[in-house]
């Protein structure tokens, strides 16, 4: 396996990667916005992608601290499914929402992601219970 780097982007533009990686995903993956997104357009939010030893872009983590909690979204390269990627991005989350003394992590899969059922499932696998507006949430470890 190769090493995998957290790199932050400050402040992070829309780029090939994310374009490839986010832009280019089945439609009811990601929000709608990142379909109309320009190549070098400064984006909200704390960015990280994961590198590995190649410098080839694995994948993205976003936070966005809403009410003392980190709102978060994965997104892995489809040629890395299933190799650790997004279990890496979550931890690095994860840390990073510790970091900051928030409380809880949240992630919405939504309605029509084409791997809902999937995605939901591998999140509460991951310690995340839903909630009524379709939400997962997790408490941030301390």
């Amino acid at each position: 396996m190769s090493t995998r780097e957290w790199v932050h982007e400050a402040p992070a533009y829309w780029d090939a990667d994310k374009q490839r990686i986010i832009g280019e995903a089945a439609s009811g993956i990601f929000d709608g916005r990142f379909r109309r997104v320009r190549a070098g357009e400064m984006l909200p939010g704390d960015w990280w992608k994961v590198v590995d030893a190649g410098g080839r872009t694995l994948g993205f983590g976003w936070l966005d601290v809403v009410w003392g909690d980190a709102e978060i979204t994965l997104a892995t390269d489809p040629r890395a499914e299933k190799s650790g990627v997004g279990t890496f991005i979550l931890e690095h989350l994860e840390a990073e929402a510790k970091e900051r003394g928030l409380n809880y992590l949240y992630n919405l899969v939504r309605p029509n992601h084409p791997k809902k059922e999937a995605v939901s499932a591998w999140l509460a696998r991951r310690g995340f219970a839903g909630s009524e507006d379709g939400s997962l949430f997790r408490a941030v470890t301390r």
